[in-house]
């Protein structure tokens, strides 16, 4: 299982809300969706990393399920 709690920690650290994102060009429906644990493409998770500067593993990671 994909988990985005690694954004969420990663928006804290460096002090960016959702607003911010939106007002950066990235939209909320994908935030929203990522919250919610949706998939997401990879271009979004390019998207956040760029506005973001970090990399992948600050985005997201995999859980295993067993």
């Amino acid at each position: 299982m994909i988990s985005y709690e690694p954004l969420f920690r990663t928006m804290e650290e460096k002090g960016v809300t959702s607003y911010r994102l939106g007002k950066l060009g990235f939209p909320l429906s994908n935030f929203y969706a990522m919250k919610h644990g949706d998939n997401v493409s990879t271009h979004t998770i390019n998207q956040l990393c760029r506005l973001l500067q970090c990399r992948v593993q600050d985005v997201m990671e995999y859980i295993d399920e067993e």
